[in-house]
């Protein structure tokens, strides 16, 4: 009966979808349900985050403050950090943080703290899907016993289902609306109900038969990407010894019509998930005694790409004469991406980490990360240098990371002594011979 009555207010569009977890997926989301005139309540430990939405301001890059102002004024959207309210929401959204343990095991306790929480207040028909990238089973296996331990059954009281976050900061291409949904339930009831209401802000949404297979959908998504960035990244190193130009030979296999996918190489993995979600699944696997070799090798791959950059930058300032203890290095970009204020689990930290620990002085500039924050492992107290003739001109070597479209790359090649580059943004500019160290 009680879900009826959500099925009821998932069609006359009368629901509060209450979102948990208000970063880089939940706002987002929030916004999208919003301009389907869905209400939303959010909610968000981190006091900042509430306060700036009660202002109407954006916290993140590509989310407008104005369209944010606009539906607080008009109380379509609140934030809260009470969450004796989640009885409040008809849905709710877990986007909370799965990150990795020391020894890179599943770390859910965000994940299980939030399922309490709604434990706490779960009434009759309301529906909660989880979000958050994990292994297959977390949803039954973890966040079901939590929710049904006040007496309320999943499929009959309340429904339950996994849909996987999809997002690409800074893509003009895509968002949220119009990236298809997977969604999976713990029964058929569930995913009905969660594919209607996803229906209701998404322009697709795609069911499958289970939790399980809608969690190992994510991982896939990112282990294939995370398998064949490791492929480049090794293939890199190899040309480098061999004189080949290999960004000059992605161009070329990029003109095979079929059959291939262009994957570019970098300084070292970043962002929430490439770097973190296949650790998930041979964890997992680990139960299964099934050794994921290739998944694992991809890892160590990718995670030893900053120590061959900083190679590269001791071997390019040897090449100039000088040591790399008590060099002067200037990183550009501190965001995982380009043109993003993301800077999660970003090579720029490892790298900076590095130079540091061999006896550099290092600095960075990124024009959409004013300051550094304390992230999972590392902490820099440091703020971005202005990016001007003197500041270049000073320093003896100008290490790119992250290729901003905000640079000028001809006045970084006009000013900088030596620049070594892990991006291929010099590919093209006169004059580079000598000066560009490829990384």
């Amino acid at each position: 009966m009680a879900l009826a009555e959500l099925k009821r207010k998932l069609v006359d569009k009368t629901l509060t979808a209450g979102i948990i977890g208000l970063g880089y997926v939940g706002l987002p989301l929030s916004l999208t349900f919003l301009r389907k005139n869905i209400k939303v309540l959010g909610f968000d430990l981190d006091p900042e985050k509430i306060r700036k939405i009660e202002q109407g301001q954006s916290y993140i890059k590509h989310i407008p403050s104005d369209e944010l102002s606009e539906f607080v004024a008009q109380k379509k959207f609140e934030a809260s950090a009470d969450f004796s309210r989640l009885h409040e929401a008809d849905v709710l959204l877990i986007c909370v943080p799965t990150p990795l343990t020391k020894s890179r095991e599943p770390d859910l306790q965000y994940v299980e703290a939030t399922a309490r929480a709604i434990a706490a207040t779960l009434r009759p028909g309301q529906l909660v899907v989880l979000e958050s990238t994990t292994y297959p089973g977390t949803t039954v296996e973890v966040v079901q016993p939590i929710l049904e331990e006040g007496g309320l059954r999943a499929e009959v009281d309340f429904a339950l289902a996994f849909s996987p976050e999809r997002e690409d900061p800074g893509n003009p291409k895509f968002a949220t609306a119009n990236i298809p949904k997977v969604v999976g339930g713990v029964g058929p009831r569930s995913t009905a109900l969660a594919e209607q209401f996803y229906a209701l802000a998404l322009e697709k949404v795609v069911t499958v038969s289970c939790t399980q297979a809608a969690e190992m959908t994510k991982l896939l998504e990112n282990i294939f990407r995370s398998v064949n960035i490791a492929l480049v990244n090794e293939l890199k190193i190899l040309c480098q010894r061999m004189g080949i130009n290999i960004w000059e030979v992605i161009s070329a296999a990029s003109t095979k019509p079929f059959g291939y996918m262009p994957f570019f190489p970098g300084p070292g993995l970043g962002g929430h998930c490439i770097p973190i979600d296949p650790f998930y699944l041979t964890s997992k696997a680990r139960e299964y005694d099934i050794p994921t070799k290739f998944i694992e090798l991809a890892g160590e791959v990718n995670t030893a790409m900053p120590y061959y950059v900083v190679q590269r930058v001791m071997e390019a300032l040897n090449n100039n004469g000088k040591s790399l203890k008590g060099a002067r290095v200037l990183l550009l970009g501190v965001a995982y991406k380009k043109d993003v204020d993301d800077p999660r689990e970003s090579p720029s930290f490892k790298l900076m980490d590095l130079l540091q620990k061999m006896g550099a002085d290092v600095r960075y500039n990124d024009p959409h990360i004013p300051k550094l924050r304390p992230v999972r492992k590392y902490s820099f107290d440091q703020q971005s240098v202005p990016l001007t003739e003197e500041s270049l001109a000073a320093v003896d070597c100008v290490l790119v990371a992250t290729d901003h479209s905000a640079y000028d790359y001809n006045f970084i090649l006009a000013h900088a002594k030596l620049i070594v580059d892990t991006r291929n943004v010099f590919a093209g500019l006169a004059d580079t011979a000598g000066k560009v160290v490829m990384a």
